[in-house]
């Protein structure tokens, strides 16, 4: 392993609460890994999803690297996060949402093994999941250690409250930087690079959350009125009380209705969307794309499939070939935020980001 420094400190928060029972909240844990031969111009910042915390970024739950410290090893300089009121970020229940956990059916449905209860066409594909004969599903050691890592977890759009205002600070304490986001997250990626406009210099958003507008897949109760957030974001013209955005179907996908608002803050920024071949979100993160394209962000779309990556699910930076899809991200980093670098994944061609599967 690459000669590196591991830090870990707490960013953001406020105290909170009567003076005689005062309280930190809002506070985000960072752990921050520093190679001795940095190679590359600016941090990642890893941000994880729903139920997960930043230990999904340091290793799988087979024991094998995580991308975190594989992408250290090759010279970036590597911040992972556990969201405020998650993991080492403390929750505080007379200030924060009530919580909420995912069973272990829902994992084995949504992540580990959706093959063998199909919910979308895709899932049959799904083939990378580690582990035994009874890989996936509970009782298999590996199933077990990654459902021990699961915890429970504020909704929306608290947790965007919660991320956006963290995120913002982690940035001002080390300057600009690449996010990269993994479901839940796609949200946080989003709302930092519009509060910190110049700061972030790319989004790796891997199956963000979506699609656009209507929660229409879990129902959340909570639709997402700006388009990719609950949470405002910065468009031009502006969105205001009196001329809200409007939606409606297009292709299958909801899009902005009439002339496009621009995300200004955005706009700029290179963005990659990332989508596994076997995933839930196969059936939708095309319109993400189309959003992102509508309102002027020349986001790229890439499908692993399309890459000669096959078999994964949602959680792909655990999956057995966790490692070729970090290989893929890199090189697009590199081609996109960086510098010039040997080509590891070869880009067959691709569908247009509003295509149908």
């Amino acid at each position: 392993m690459a000669s590196m420094r591991w830090e870990r400190f707490f960013v953001g928060g406020a105290y909170a609460g009567p003076a005689d029972a005062q309280v930190m909240h809002g506070q985000m844990h960072v752990e921050m890994l520093t190679p001795d031969e940095l190679r590359h111009p600016w941090p990642l910042v890893f941000i994880h999803g729903a139920a997960q915390t930043g230990v999904g970024w340091i290793t799988t739950p087979d024991g094998r690297e995580g991308w975190a410290p594989w992408f250290a090893e090759r010279g970036w300089k590597v911040c992972v996060v556990d969201q405020p009121a998650r993991g080492r970020s403390a929750w505080r229940p007379d200030l924060d949402g009530g919580l909420k956990s995912i069973s272990v059916s829902q994992t084995e449905n949504l992540f580990t093994a959706p093959e063998h209860n199909p919910g979308w066409p895709q899932a049959e594909l799904h083939t990378q999941w580690p582990g035994g004969a009874g890989k996936g599903r509970a009782g298999d050691p590996v199933f077990d250690q990654f459902y021990a890592s699961q915890v429970a977890s504020l909704t929306n759009p608290e947790s965007e409250i919660l991320m956006q205002a963290a995120g913002a600070a982690l940035l001002d304490r080390i300057g600009p930087a690449v996010l990269i986001t993994h479901s839940q997250a796609g949200l946080f990626g989003w709302l930092i690079a519009d509060a910190r406009p110049g700061l972030v210099k790319g989004i790796v958003a891997l199956e963000p959350a979506g699609p656009p507008y209507k929660d229409s897949l879990f129902r959340s109760g909570f639709d997402r009125e700006f388009g990719l957030t609950s949470l405002p974001l910065t468009y031009e013209p502006p969105v205001t009380a009196e001329a809200p955005l409007e939606f409606e179907q297009q292709g299958g996908c909801w899009l902005q209705k009439g002339a496009a608002r621009r995300l200004v803050h955005l706009a700029g920024v290179p963005t990659a969307v990332v989508t596994s071949e076997a995933s839930y979100h196969a059936e939708y993160d095309h319109c993400m794309v189309a959003y992102l394209h509508q309102a002027g962000v020349e986001a790229e779309f890439i499908r692993l499939a399309d890459r000669g990556i096959h078999g994964n699910g949602h959680m792909m930076m655990l999956e057995k070939n966790s490692l070729d899809i970090a290989a893929c991200v890199e090189e697009w980093l590199i081609a996109n935020v960086g510098t010039s670098a040997e080509r590891i994944c070869k880009a067959a061609p691709m569908a247009p980001p509003s295509s149908p599967l």
